[in-house]
């Protein structure tokens, strides 16, 4: 028990030496990572109807 106290305790010191990003830091980063999801689920979305395609017209009866 006394193992458990201690490890939230140094949880919490660590949590003290954070440091947080600003509004303005998050809302940029945030934006960055939506765009780099919209893109690369195009690109992926493209590739798997490339390759769709491709299978259909390999297979075609």
């Amino acid at each position: 028990m006394n193992s458990l106290i201690t490890y939230f305790g140094d949880s919490l010191e660590e949590l003290r030496q954070v440091r947080w990003p600003t509004q303005q830091q998050a809302i940029r980063l945030t934006v960055i990572v939506i765009g780099f999801i919209i893109v690369a689920s195009i690109f992926f979305g493209v590739v798997d109807g490339i390759f769709s395609e491709v299978i259909r017209l390999t297979f075609k009866p």
